[in-house]
Parts: C-alpha cells; sequence; structure tokens
C-alpha cells in the first residue's frame, strides 16, 4: 500500500501551517521555481508538505503562479493527497461570507496560464470529468463537521482569470449557469495533479458575495481581508484535523486519479521528445517507457 504524504496548498491569508519537526525546504524543479520555499513536517502520524500558494508576503498574483512547478514539487516530495485551501467569492445567497464549501467540478475560464506538462512530443489527454477526489472530499467534511466550521458539500467553482473582480454582467453570467463559487486559482492547478497523479480536493471559503448581490455590489478588500483572516484560523485546525484523521488511501479512490496517466499518452514511443520526457519524468515516470 502507498504511504499517504499529505499536501496542503495554502490560498490568500494561509502563508503557513503549524505541524511537528516543521522546516522550509526549497524543491527545484524543471519548471521553475514554485510559489516560495515547502514547509515540511508532521501532523500526528502523517507527513505533511505545506505550500502557500502565492509565496509568503503574497507576492505571486494569479496568473503568475507557477502552478507547474507547484505541483511537480510536491509529487517530488510524495505528496498522494492534496488538500487545496482557496478564498472565493459566493454566487448563491445560502453561501454566505465564512462559509466553506466543498466544491465538485469547475468550469476554467482562464487562459493566460500554461495548463499541462504535456505538449509538442509527448501528447497526453487525461481524464477529468470528476476533478476532485471523493475519499479525500469524505475526510475534509468529516473534519470540517469536528471543527464546527460551516460548510456545505457540493457545487460548481468558476476559475476567472483576475486579478480584477467581476463585472456584474459577468457574475450574472456565471450565476445562471447554476455555479456556486468563483475565484482565481484552482485552474490549472486541479489539472495538474490530475496529470501528476495525485488526489485533489477544494475547499472553497467564501469570503464575500460577488458584484451580483445588490447589497455586496462593490466588492471592498478591507472586508475581503477580515473575513479572510478569520477563515485562515479555521483554515488551519481543517488542515491539522485532516491530517489527523485517518487518511485517505490513493488507491482505494473510485475516480482513480492515481491511475489517470494509465491510458493517457498518445505519443509513440520512438516518437517521444526525449527532452520533454526527461523533464516530465517526476510526473509521468511510472507510465514512461526508456526509449531503445
Amino acid at each position: 500500500m502507498v504511504k499517504t504524504v499529505l499536501g496542503v496548498i495554502g490560498g490568500s491569508g494561509i502563508y503557513d501551517l503549524p505541524m511537528d519537526e516543521a522546516r522550509w525546504e526549497a524543491v527545484s524543479t524543471p519548471w521553475g521555481d514554485p510559489s516560495d520555499e515547502i514547509r515540511l513536517g508532521r501532523i500526528g502520524a502523517t507527513d505533511v508538505a505545506f505550500l502557500p500558494r502565492h509565496g509568503r508576503g503574497h507576492v505571486q498574483t494569479p496568473s503568475t503562479i507557477n502552478y507547474r512547478a507547484n505541483i511537480d514539487a510536491l509529487k517530488r516530495l510524495g505528496v498522494t493527497d492534496l488538500l487545496s485551501l482557496s478564498a472565493v467569492g459566493s454566487l448563491k445567497q445560502e453561501l454566505p461570507p465564512g462559509h466553506f464549501v466543498l466544491v465538485d467540478q469547475f468550469i476554467d475560464r482562464t487562459y493566460a496560464r500554461e495548463k499541462s506538462f504535456f505538449g509538442a512530443g509527448l501528447v497526453a489527454h487525461v481524464p477529468f470529468a470528476h476533478p476532485v477526489s471523493p475519499g479525500l472530499q469524505d475526510v475534509a467534511a468529516q473534519a470540517l463537521a469536528a471543527e464546527g466550521i460551516s460548510h456545505s458539500r457540493g457545487g460548481t467553482y468558476v476559475v476567472m482569470e483576475g486579478p480584477q473582480f467581476s463585472t456584474l454582467a459577468e457574475s450574472e453570467l456565471y450565476r445562471s449557469w447554476g455555479a456556486s463559487v468563483i475565484g482565481m486559482t484552482n485552474m490549472p492547478e486541479a489539472k495538474l495533479a490530475r496529470e501528476a497523479e495525485i488526489c485533489y480536493c477544494t475547499v472553497a471559503m467564501v469570503t464575500d458575495y460577488d458584484a451580483w448581490h445588490p447589497e455586496h455590489d462593490v466588492v471592498d478588500v478591507r472586508q475581503i481581508i477580515r473575513v479572510l483572516t478569520a477563515n485562515a484560523d479555521a483554515a488551519k485546525r481543517l488542515g491539522a484535523r485532516v491530517a489527523a484523521l485517518p487518511p485517505a488511501d490513493p488507491q482505494a479512490c473510485p475516480i482513480g486519479p492515481d491511475r489517470a496517466l494509465d491510458h493517457a499518452i498518445m505519443t509513440a514511443p520512438d516518437k517521444r521528445d526525449p527532452y520533454l520526457v526527461a523533464k516530465i519524468a517526476a510526473i509521468a515516470g511510472r507510465v514512461l517507457q526508456p526509449l531503445d
């Protein structure tokens, strides 16, 4: 059985995670530098790797984050299960600021980001119909309940490019689609985690109603920061509780993210770009056959 290593990506307001035997460690990747060093340690019996998505001090915008380097670095550290903590705006009245949402679907509206480890010379098409691992989501739901954090399970997360917030027309459009929350960072993060065969789960932390709300139609950054601070404290408790609960077994996930590359690579072995094969070794080494 594969040993579970829990990865936690902290979104806006979450730049550290308390753990035992903790240390910050720099991890090099062929895709460049991750957002920051990665904090390694243990919570209970679980090995944990924490990465602040925007870097300590919040230096990366949603579009300048090196998502490929972030996921590659976590894969190199043996992460099998990845908990993504993300600040979002609410598109529904019943999801108020301070509420956490375990989303299970995404709509990707980003356009200025590299979205795959694969490319010309090594083509792959990875299944992504069900982007969230239900086993890891079960653990997150148990942890939220145990911590008494207001939450709901299920919903669609619209990922916009940013960094500006939505116009009223955009906000109303996304509501008409039935989406639950809107944010700027979970794509291509979730797609890359699937390519890396890492179980992935988003905890979307509501900071505000988006522009659609008649009483909150101007998104106030000062108010968002106040809610972020409260959410960050709850998120740290959540991360610790997830690590302390019996970990999800990657092999048991019914959607099989740990085997996502089994039939994904299309390029014939003798046509594969050796440079890209070497570059992607940490991600896809399990399925790549060496060239003759």
